[in-house]
């Protein structure tokens, strides 16, 4: 929960905005400031207090005890510029709490954290439980001190600036090792636990026999990313509670699937049972990996037959690839989320004139794989492959990344061995809308004129059969110096349907500083005057010219009610 504390009525208004905005995660404190303050600090994982630095500073320092359990505290000025991050910047979520705050308000988020600062992921902000000497790592890291990268196990993981050797290190194991003086170790998620128990299975047997399964094999329980069994066993107390006692998931398998997982050690007794002939083993392997302890029973101490089976697979992690829009070109139609992918992605593959827009958004030690125009199957088999290495990958496009973009060669390449995410951009094609007007304002189809992958003749087909359905069509790709003819066919194809007054727009650059656009006519339109830079939009039967803009009708009915009754007065 985040306690909202204001004490005028200009920080009220903001505070109200963010209550209004998050009902379910906002609690608002009323009454005298430095109660609710306290009241709030013992109650809240955060607060956003709208008040001055200082006063924050001595109302929340007397409550100050620990970092790991402190609440994070973001602290807003009167008039809404700045949201501070002022407290628990990574411990308490402060940090990205006031990027969040930020967004809402429109104020500018001040991070003051030294890694946040100058664009490095902190080690302690990574989403994996951590050990060691995680203040010497990092200063060394800001330094631009050689830290060596230590990848025991394949993990996607954000960029970090690591040399292949050095005198401090950052180790992602599974392993149950002790961190060095000058180390971090980082627990990946890796450990699947299979687990099987007969029915009434006491939770300290299940979950004794799972530490020990981890000790003995010299693996650390806090890499346990899931306990794993049967479906008929999803709601055995002892397999429970041991998944709730270790903090991580029960997932379940029907007796069908895990019957056809091969494993080591079959046996008659869960067939008979529950319909598979392995239930630790099979559901530790059940979404593949690598068997590290085959199946072991518990032992009792008062010498009665084992009630619980378990088996440990390391499950290496899969490889990221985000494919991401970066809108038109202007920075303020980049949108936050394909921001957040750039600085997660520890691998950039783009065209080169992409990577330059957004290089400046990238975090130290991001790896750019760049290439020129011509090469995009290239970059889409470089950005899959990268990904199947187990790294984090971003592979950018503009306007929208599935849109005449990266996206359909890249996921042609991929298979289900990676996760991809897609992540939406404005396109070419709304950007060039907004600024002509509205005249994707009814059923509108985009269209590509270069024939270099798409044979004329289906190009041809398709503008007909926008024209004939009396589509308003948006023209990507419309000349060239090498493809001239092809822009004056389509405006031909599509004058045998509509008038020549039919409003038509033309936006070069869209967003971009030499941005320019006008709106003609079907027969005013002078093709020499388009290059590849240029949106095309050619209106419908109904879109039309007003006060300079074009604007396509959405057709309701209470209009041409509204026109009719017009007529008639």
């Amino acid at each position: 929960m985040i306690g909202l504390i204001s004490a005028t009525a200009a920080g009220a208004a903001a505070r109200d905005r963010l209550a209004a905005a998050w009902p379910d995660r906002t609690r608002v404190y009323e009454g005298p400031v430095r109660e609710a303050v306290r009241a709030a600090f013992a109650e809240c994982e955060q607060l956003v207090c709208f008040l001055a630095t200082g006063a924050v500073v001595r109302l929340i320092a007397p409550l100050l005890g620990d970092k790991t359990a402190d609440p994070g505290v973001v602290c807003v000025d009167e008039g809404g510029r700045f949201a501070v991050s002022l407290v628990g910047g990574h411990g308490g979520g402060a940090n990205g709490l006031a990027r969040e705050v930020g967004e809402l308000l429109g104020a500018e988020p001040v991070l003051t954290t030294a890694t946040d600062a100058v664009g490095l992921p902190g080690l302690d902000t990574l989403g994996f439980p951590y050990e060691g000497s995680v203040a010497a790592v990092s200063r060394a890291l800001l330094d631009g001190e050689p830290v060596a990268l230590e990848a025991e196990v394949p993990w996607p993981l954000p960029p970090l600036p690591a040399s292949a050797q050095g005198s401090y290190t950052v180790r992602l194991t599974d392993r149950a090792v002790e961190p060095g003086e000058r180390e971090v170790i980082l627990r990946p998620p890796s450990l699947v636990v299979g687990v099987g128990a007969s029915k009434g299975a006491p939770v300290e047997e299940v979950l004794g026999l799972v530490e020990d399964a981890l000790r003995e094999a010299g693996l650390s329980v806090r890499s346990v990313a899931e306990l794993a069994t049967v479906d008929a066993k999803s709601q055995e107390p002892g397999i429970v509670t041991a998944a709730e006692r270790l903090g991580v998931p029960l997932v379940t398998y029907p007796a069908g699937e895990l019957a056809a997982v091969e494993v080591p050690n079959p046996s008659g007794a869960p067939l008979a049972a529950v319909g598979t002939p392995s239930v630790a083993e099979a559901a530790a392997l059940a979404r593949g990996g690598e068997l590290l302890v085959p199946k072991r029973k518990s032992e009792r101490a008062d010498g009665l037959p084992a009630m619980a089976t378990c088996a440990v697979a390391r499950r290496p992690g899969r490889g990221r690839l985000a494919v991401v829009g970066l809108g038109p070109g202007a920075r303020d139609l980049l949108t936050p989320r394909a921001a957040g992918e750039l600085r997660r992605a520890s691998v950039l593959v783009g065209l080169d004139q992409y990577v330059d827009q957004i290089r400046d958004l990238l975090r130290p030690g991001t790896r750019i794989l760049e290439s020129g125009l011509g090469a995009e199957e290239e970059r889409a088999r470089t950005a899959v492959a990268e990904a199947r290495r187990g790294h984090a990958v971003a592979l950018i496009g503009s306007g929208d990344a599935g849109v005449y973009a990266m996206a359909s060669p890249a996921l042609a390449e991929a298979s289900d061995d990676i996760d991809v995410v897609g992540v939406p951009g404005v396109t070419a094609a709304l950007a060039a809308g907004a600024i002509l007007g509205a005249p994707l304002g009814h059923d509108h189809v985009s269209i590509s004129l270069s024939d270099l992958h798409t044979p004329w003749e289906v190009i041809e087909r398709r503008v007909r059969a926008a024209a004939e359905a009396d589509i308003v069509v948006t023209f990507y790709n419309p000349r060239s110096r090498g493809r001239d003819w092809q822009l004056p066919k389509a405006l031909a194809v599509l004058a045998e349907h509509r008038e020549p007054a039919t409003p038509v727009g033309v936006v070069r650059n869209a967003s971009r500083p030499d941005e320019s656009s006008r709106v003609t006519t079907l027969a005013g339109l002078d093709p020499a005057t388009v290059d590849m830079m240029t949106v095309v939009t050619v209106g419908n039967t109904a879109t039309r010219n007003i006060a300079g803009r074009m604007v396509t009708p959405r057709g309701y009915r209470w209009q041409e009610r509204a026109r009719t009754q017009e007529g008639t007065q």
